[in-house]
């Protein structure tokens, strides 16, 4: 092997594992509320008009780091539309209203609090 090519798999390497912690809680919680969905998309986008030039390389480590973004991003852009589907399926929630703060003495009665429907 030679330096570019030991350079190369080293960096996809360092590269792919240092996006696994995010990608690995995303799968686990199902929760990408923080990320943009345009921003997602977008970046699918570019990867996939980026896969033209990526691929007409000769195989090399840039094919696996590429892979990995590919199908990272693509994983992420899935999770993002099911999680904004799903919001948009599940009724408002009204909150109940908050309980009274304040000290109560033992046997005191607290005053009824008009309920609104």
């Amino acid at each position: 092997m030679d330096i570019p090519l030991i350079a190369g798999t080293v960096s996809t390497v360092a590269f792919a594992v240092s996006n696994l912690p995010m990608l690995r809680k995303a799968l686990r919680t199902r929760d990408v509320s923080s990320y943009s969905l345009s921003s997602i998309a977008m970046i699918n986008a570019a990867n996939a008009v980026y896969s033209l030039y990526v691929f007409s390389l000769p195989v090399g480590p840039i094919w696996a780091l590429h892979t990995f973004y590919l199908v990272s991003c693509a994983i992420m852009l899935v999770l993002c539309l099911g999680q904004r589907r799903g919001a948009a399926r599940r009724p408002i929630r009204r909150e109940a209203p908050p309980e009274p703060v304040g000290p109560v003495s033992r046997g005191a009665r607290m005053p009824r609090r008009a309920v609104r429907a």
